[in-house]
């Protein structure tokens, strides 16, 4: 059973979707006017693992990733480059594209943008204006938060309150300070669409309820994004969307905590960031995976290089077990032996720990202890040079637990273990030095040893052969 920290509820709920093992899943996507940061990159990964132990456990995953292509910011964006806004959208569009494409981030089953759907957003503004949720104001719809009594639900925030210091700016037209835009008249020079309010644009909360209906339905399973959207934007969509069709807009409420630099949310207004492919110049995809899935999606995560050192470390120690499982495949069996170590606890753990409330922090705990268990049985068949039958399936079970589980998290270790170029490359050298070492030319072999040593790739010489290990 897999059980779901809910924020609208405030507590863990088990999850049932709408429809028998099919889950309908939408993620609030990026504003496309600069690189993504290292909080974007959280998200990004936090809801495709999601999205990932959902489909492992058998559920089909219909899953939206929005692009919000038309805003403030872009055409700001615009003007200070010289472009046209759509060329900055694209732009940064394709960065994005190319991170999650790094960060092996599958592929959404829809990317809806705004401005391809600004015919349902005018329809539904529409409806709403019918239905007196909603009013023009000098060329701008807005929509009245007082005509729906359940406003601030999601985020526990009252009217009363939100009221104190709101105002409202000179040429909005809004009766209540409160109320947000669902249209935006458009000002000269800027783009802006035809509409029955004249030429705009559509606000920013109205894209995701309009988007996500389409490709959705009227009620989702999972709305997921960062807590910064809780309010209020998410607060918005519930109070449109439900207001619209009178039913529930999401059955449940998923929001990834902040990435945080010196006790501050890492964000563009502050400067404190740093752009995934800053942290990918220096550091694998695989790594930023491990740093960002290392502390529960819930909880705020610190951000420093040194962590991101730590994770290396440790994608190291999973990759050094790997190559060594793989050298005991060559070694030659003898009889004997106990019986086998089931790994089928660590398998439960793993699964157990990953059904409550997708907690990879502690299923990361217990790949890493899988490992653990499994290395002094590793590294005692190296120093012998054989391997029993008990011995050979207890690590080859286990190193294909281990490769599950990173399969799983998304990881792409194996592939990168197995059969990456860069892996064929050291065997080769290794084979080289061997011979080498055959004719007694030592010098030679000693510089290829010393060579990937310096490239962090150390070589170790057992009766069953040489291994190398990274790091």
């Amino acid at each position: 059973m897999i059980r779901v920290t809910d924020t609208l509820m405030e507590k863990k709920l088990e999850f049932k979707p709408l429809e028998d093992r099919v889950v309908k899943m939408y993620v609030c996507g990026p504003t496309v006017y600069d690189h993504a940061h290292v909080g974007h990159a959280r998200s990004a990964v936090v809801f495709d693992v999601i999205r990932r132990w959902l489909e492992y456990r058998g559920y089909r995953v219909i899953y939206v990733r929005n692009y919000t292509d038309i805003d403030d910011k872009i055409i700001k964006r615009a003007k200070e480059e010289g472009i046209p806004w759509y060329e900055v959208a694209e732009k940064y569009i394709a960065s994005y594209e190319e991170d999650m494409k790094a960060l092996n981030i599958k592929e959404p089953t829809y990317k809806p943008r705004v401005t391809e759907h600004i015919r349902e957003i005018i329809e539904m503004i529409d409806g709403l204006i019918e239905k007196g949720y909603a009013y023009e104001a000098e060329g701008n719809v807005y929509f009245s938060v007082e005509k729906f009594p359940e406003y601030g639900k999601l985020s526990k925030r009252k009217l009363e309150e939100l009221r104190a210091g709101a105002r409202v700016e000179p040429g909005e037209g809004k009766r209540n300070p409160l109320d947000f835009a669902l249209w935006k008249r458009s000002k000269e020079g800027e783009p802006g669409w035809e509409s029955p309010w004249g030429i705009g644009r559509p606000g920013w909360h109205i894209e995701c309820s309009a988007m996500s209906m389409k490709y959705l339905g009227e009620t989702m399973d999972i709305h997921g994004g960062g807590l910064d959207l809780i309010f209020p934007h998410h607060e918005n969509e519930i109070a449109q969307s439900e207001a619209y069709t009178g039913k529930t807009f999401a059955r449940y409420w998923i929001h990834n905590g902040f990435v945080m630099v010196n006790k501050e949310k890492m964000s563009k207004s502050l400067g404190n960031f740093f752009t995934i492919k800053e942290i990918l110049e220096e550091f694998s995809p695989d790594v930023l995976r491990l740093f960002l899935l290392s502390t529960h999606y819930r909880s705020p995560i610190d951000f420093s290089f040194e962590r991101l050192k730590e994770a290396e470390r440790g994608l190291s120690r999973l990759r050094n077990f790997l190559d060594s499982v793989a050298a005991v495949e060559t070694l030659a069996v003898e009889e004997g032996g106990t019986e086998p170590l089931s790994v089928l606890y660590f398998k439960e753990a793993f699964e157990e720990a990953m059904d409550d409330d997708f907690n990879t922090a502690k299923a990361i705990g217990v790949l890493f202890d899988l490992v653990g268990r499994l290395n002094p049985v590793k590294d005692e068949v190296l120093k012998r040079g054989k391997v029993t039958e008990a011995e050979k399936k207890t690590l080859l079970d286990g190193a294909g637990l281990v490769r599950s589980f990173l399969k799983v998290l998304g990881f792409k270790l194996e592939e990168k273990v197995r059969k990456g170029m860069e892996d064929e490359l050291i065997k080769l050298l290794i084979e080289v030095r061997g011979e080498l070492r055959k004719r007694k030319l030592f010098d030679l072999a000693d510089r290829i040893r010393d060579g990937l040593k310096e490239l962090g790739i150390t070589l170790e010489d057992l009766p069953g052969g040489t291994i190398y290990k990274r790091g």
